[in-house]
């Protein structure tokens, strides 16, 4: 490897050799291809590794390559805050898509992996409390797929309740408010 080979790179290769895949370095971030049963693993090591230490989740978003297969994609973001580096990690993920937590790394992947999970169905395995975060329990499918129906399905749950929508207030649309 070249002088110019960034230390998580050669860490990662040595550590893991051929099975994460190098997908470049662009806009200050590296990114990886890791398969999804390594996904728990390879995080782990990236945190702990003393010379590494991505102590912090950024995010963790789905992706829907619709019509490609295999179709789905959990992507992490990761940040090193005393390196101050930034890495991306992609996992290919089949129909429907699976992917091991990675709660007992980072707790805040609770939130961001039910996130995943309420827009794109993304299942995380062993995951503590895997339910809707922003859609209402009942809703039917996955709003950020690229399947699903842009007007929704027609759904007999009105989230309001029977009272219907709350009142609109005509007086405040006339008022100038700074």
């Amino acid at each position: 490897m070249s002088v110019e080979t960034p230390l998580n790179l050669i860490l990662i290769t040595e550590h893991f050799g051929n099975a994460i895949d190098d997908l470049g370095f662009a806009h200050g971030v590296h990114a990886f291809a890791a398969p999804p049963e390594m996904i728990v693993e390879l995080c782990r090591f990236l945190k702990e590794h003393p010379a590494l230490r991505f102590n912090f989740l950024s995010d963790i978003c789905g992706v829907d390559h619709y019509p490609e297969v295999p179709r789905y994609e959990a992507v992490y973001h990761l940040y090193s805050l005393p390196n101050k580096w930034r890495v991306r990690i992609k996992c290919r993920l089949g129909d429907p898509p699976r992917v091991p937590t990675v709660t007992g790394v980072w707790r805040t992947a609770n939130w961001h992996e039910r996130e995943a999970w309420d827009m794109y169905g993304i299942r995380f395995e062993g995951h503590p409390d895997l339910r809707r975060i922003y859609m209402w329990e009942g809703f039917e499918g996955f709003p950020q797929r690229k399947d699903f129906p842009l007007r929704g399905y027609k759904d007999e749950l009105n989230p309001f309740g029977a009272e219907g929508p709350p009142p609109t207030r005509p007086d405040l649309a006339t008022k100038n408010i700074p």
